[in-house]
């Protein structure tokens, strides 16, 4: 079982959330989802991005770190679109078990130039024909990632769908490619987590603090 904070698209913590967050948990994992808006939901990406232009994103990675405070190291940092980069934020400045990057992926340098850390699997999952997608981002991540040495594997679905996971907008859904990415990103937090036990109980074994 793994410990996952969960941060939601730039249409806030949609239904669509709360259906991602439930079937995890279904799995046996420990779910936090972040709310980065005070309950405020979006059904316009245009709206939204107003939204988050006023916040501003160096307060929505505040409060991305200060939301996963009380989880311990080794949880698994998910998100959705705008949410993967909160992920990737999170990844970079804790020790996480894994990234998983859902309709999401931006360079490491548009954080500062951060390092990705060693150890820190990761999982980016998009649809082919994303209107956001941005290839080179994609590319950039990878690369990023894999110069740390952990694992990075990118999925890529048929379509056009940006939140296509979310049942709650019709036009984006697209419950096949939802329920492929849910077996490997599912299959992926159990990775996390047997490897997380696993050095827990090195650890341990060696007499350390843990």
């Amino acid at each position: 079982m793994a410990e996952i904070a969960l941060f939601h698209s730039v249409l806030g913590v949609r239904p669509g959330i709360h259906a991602a967050a439930q079937r995890l948990r279904g799995a046996g994992h420990e779910v936090l989802v972040v709310d980065q808006y005070d309950g405020q939901v979006f059904d316009d990406y245009e709206q939204a991005g107003r939204h988050v232009e006023g916040v501003g994103y160096p307060e929505l990675m505040r409060r991305a770190l200060e939301a996963v405070e009380p989880l311990r190291d080794g949880f698994v940092a998910a998100g959705f679109s705008q949410g993967a980069g909160m992920a990737e934020h999170v990844a970079t400045q804790r020790t996480c078990g894994g990234a998983l990057l859902l309709s999401g992926a931006l360079p490491l340098a548009m954080f500062g130039g951060v390092a990705w850390r060693a150890d820190t699997p990761a999982q980016i999952h998009y649809t082919r024909e994303d209107p956001f997608r941005r290839q080179e981002w994609v590319e950039a991540l990878v690369a990023d990632i894999s110069a740390s040495g952990s694992r990075v594997e990118t999925f890529d679905y048929p379509g056009t769908g940006h939140l296509f996971t979310d049942h709650s907008l019709p036009s984006e859904h697209d419950e096949q490619a939802a329920a492929l990415l849910w077996s490997r990103a599912e299959a992926f937090c159990r990775s996390a987590a047997r490897d997380d036990s696993d050095s827990w109980s090195r650890t341990r074994a060696r007499g350390g603090d843990v």
